[in-house]
């Protein structure tokens, strides 16, 4: 999706409201794809002193697989996010993750929302902060309660185990 912005190039102080839907569904992320919806950006682009600043909001739904309890989980996602958007970069070797280069006289929207997305997800994705993953031995999940093993005894005392004998 591209973002014209003809109307503010030429006009120092000038501003552009937008709100558009960008498609992400192609992201893999491990095993899923986290994004199957559009995900809706909108912000604004402002003229400062010939240099276009862009600032945003992405919202999406993540749909992931926990790493901790293997559980399949949804979760609304806001990401605030400023990016500068030259015509080309002065130089290649110095990219910048916030800096986004024009096709023409416009923005394309899909890469800013994927860099966006992409740099703001966590490495390791979770059901939720506090979650418990699955017991090592039996394989419950122990978001749903404790499971019935028994605590092993440390190995480090087994020595002092048999001085009680």
């Amino acid at each position: 999706m591209l973002l014209e912005l003809s109307a503010i190039l030429a006009t120092p102080g000038a501003s552009l409201p937008f709100e558009v839907e960008a498609d992400l569904s192609d992201l893999r992320y491990g095993s899923c794809f986290p994004v199957p919806e559009p995900v809706s950006v909108s912000g604004t682009v402002r003229n400062t002193a010939g240099v276009l600043m862009l600032r945003g909001c992405l919202r999406a739904t993540l749909h992931g697989v926990c790493d901790r309890c293997a559980g399949d989980f949804t979760r609304a996602v806001a990401i605030d996010f400023e990016a500068v958007l030259v015509s080309e970069l002065a130089n290649p070797e110095d990219e910048d993750e916030n800096v986004f280069v024009m096709v023409g006289k416009s923005a394309d929207m899909d890469e800013i929302a994927r860099t966006v997305f992409v740099l703001n997800t966590e490495q390791k994705l979770l059901c939720r902060p506090d979650c418990r993953g699955i017991c090592p031995r039996c394989g419950k999940n122990l978001n749903d309660g404790p499971c019935g093993c028994k605590p092993e005894p440390d190995p480090r005392f087994a020595a002092l185990k048999q001085l009680l004998k």
